[in-house]
């Protein structure tokens, strides 16, 4: 799901920098999990605007994510 006023894909960067693997895996599902590892979708198009607030927040508190 993109997130209005961000790039997708430096938002979907920052995403892979803060998440372990396993992060990844507790947040997909196993065919979302697929999708991604194999480069069908990425971190943006599977995470919800609430999970991508809540991980960006560990980067930067102050960064206000739009709902």
């Amino acid at each position: 799901m993109p997130v209005p006023g961000y790039d997708p894909e430096d938002v979907d960067d920052t995403l892979e920098s803060l998440l372990e693997d396993d992060e990844i895996e507790q947040h997909l599902s196993e065919a979302e999990l697929e999708a991604y590892r194999n480069g069908e979708e990425t971190l943006v198009d599977l995470l919800d605007g609430e999970e991508i607030n809540r991980i960006l927040e560990r980067k930067d508190p102050s960064i206000d994510v739009p709902d």
